[in-house]
């Protein structure tokens, strides 16, 4: 284990620095849930389609349901608890959830502070656009607006590899991107996985993808030390990507099959 994993764990360090009350973060086990009879998951409910509030205000979407999958293997009842972005680490660490399934992107900063699994689902960013358009890498975009969510992910890859002649027109968010390609005020967008099978809901056969830009893998987090706990879930997600149901669950919330980069089972 790191060193700086072994520090966080015994200080709790990021439950304190949210302003939370809590104790060292303690490592789980599977006995321990299991006696218990409960899972406590955090996960995203500001998220589509990972994580969202159904209609009666409950939590959904693809994190509750492989958290659902994860809890009846385990053979327990499953607590959902949501998170937010910046406290979904130290509710973790500050023991007010077992595990996250809460669409944390595996990063060398949070793998400083928590367990990673392999990879559960994953984010692709790429080049897409008018489909009569030829462009297979960077060069391609010289001359060309493309549509961006300013300071996202794909703002800072197209940025890093455009020709300077590139117009990288940025947006509030997504939605105002995706906009701009649908209205032809742009004929190129840096976009994600999930945001392109969206605009292949709308717009069928208008569009296709041009290159990947980057990948990002989320995993489910537990707290440092949980080995076996970690063990099991690995062994989980490995089961339910080879027997298909990870990507069933993936083909209806995001409406495609999992990304290579995830489907491969580790």
């Amino acid at each position: 284990m790191k060193l700086n994993k072994k520090l966080i764990a015994l200080a709790g360090a990021a439950a304190l620095a949210a302003g939370m009350v809590a104790g060292p973060a303690a490592a789980q086990s599977v006995e321990e849930i299991q006696q218990r009879g409960t899972v406590n998951v955090g996960l995203l409910v500001d998220f589509p389609p990972f994580g969202i509030l159904d209609q009666s205000g409950n939590p959904d979407g693809y994190d509750a349901d492989v958290a659902r999958l994860l809890a009846e293997d385990l053979g327990v009842e499953l607590n959902l608890v949501p998170v937010t972005g910046p406290n979904r680490i130290p509710y973790l660490l500050s023991n007010q959830v077992d595990i996250l399934v809460a669409s944390l992107g595996i990063t060398p900063e949070r793998d400083e502070q928590v367990d990673f699994s392999q990879p559960y689902a994953g984010i692709e960013i790429f080049v897409f656009g008018d489909a009569n358009l030829e462009v297979t890498g960077p060069e391609g975009l010289s001359g060309q607006n493309i549509a961006v969510a300013r300071a996202s992910t794909q703002d800072t890859a197209i940025t890093e590899i455009a020709p300077s002649d590139a117009n990288i027109q940025r947006f509030d968010d997504d939605a105002s991107a995706v906009q701009a390609l649908l209205s032809g005020q742009t004929p190129l967008m840096g976009a994600s996985n999930v945001v392109i099978a969206q605009i292949n809901t709308m717009a069928p056969d208008r569009f296709d993808t041009k290159f990947s830009l980057r990948q990002q893998s989320q995993g489910i987090a537990v707290r440092p030390g949980s080995d076996e706990l970690l063990g099991y879930i690995n062994e989980f997600l490995g089961r339910v990507k080879a027997d298909g149901q990870l990507n069933a669950l993936h083909e209806e919330w995001v409406g495609g099959p999992l990304p290579e980069f995830v489907a491969e089972t580790e």
